[in-house]
């Protein structure tokens, strides 16, 4: 198994929650995992951009063209991180209107269910649904209950889920 994943967003959108689930879902399933965030983070509402690789790869960074998938939080960020991804990758957009990729309004869902901080999960549980990642629906559900505060974790469940209703 090998996968390059970047997931691109603003801060505050949950890049890095998002990273990690990915990363421990690699690791549970016992294979070799890769991470590195290489912007933003200097300020809420700022570029982030995390590369995620899952298998026997040397570098963390994930080359321009290259990555497998791409999980984008803010359509917007197509503009700086969507030559990431490889011509025939999957290209996930957190978006309200369609365009050439796969869309999901993660954010009228994740306000449906009452918080717009799991919308990252709802694109989350959209991926897999698509078949995009390394890892199925069981594996990121454990995940999730592991990594998750317990404070958060039935919100998170339900992003989750919509995600993959959608």
């Amino acid at each position: 198994m090998k996968q390059q994943i970047i997931v691109s967003g603003t801060g505050g959108q949950g890049v890095l929650f998002l990273t990690r689930v990915l990363a421990q879902a690699g690791l549970d399933m016992g294979l070799e995992v890769l991470t590195s965030e290489t912007h933003g983070m200097a300020m809420r509402g700022g570029t982030v951009i995390s590369h995620v690789k899952v298998g026997p790869f040397r570098s963390p960074l994930v080359m321009r063209g290259c990555a497998d998938t791409g999980l984008i939080l803010h359509r917007g960020n197509l503009e700086f991180h969507g030559d990431f991804i490889r011509q025939d990758g999957f290209c996930i957009v957190n978006a309200d209107r369609p365009g050439s990729y796969l869309q999901v309004d993660a954010m009228a869902q994740a306000r449906e269910i009452g918080s717009l901080v799991v919308a990252n999960l709802v694109l989350l549980g959209f991926a897999v649904k698509k078949g995009a990642l390394f890892c199925d629906v069981s594996v990121m559900d454990r995940v999730i209950r592991e990594v998750s505060q317990p404070r958060n974790l039935e919100m998170n469940l339900r992003g989750f889920e919509r995600g993959l209703q959608s």
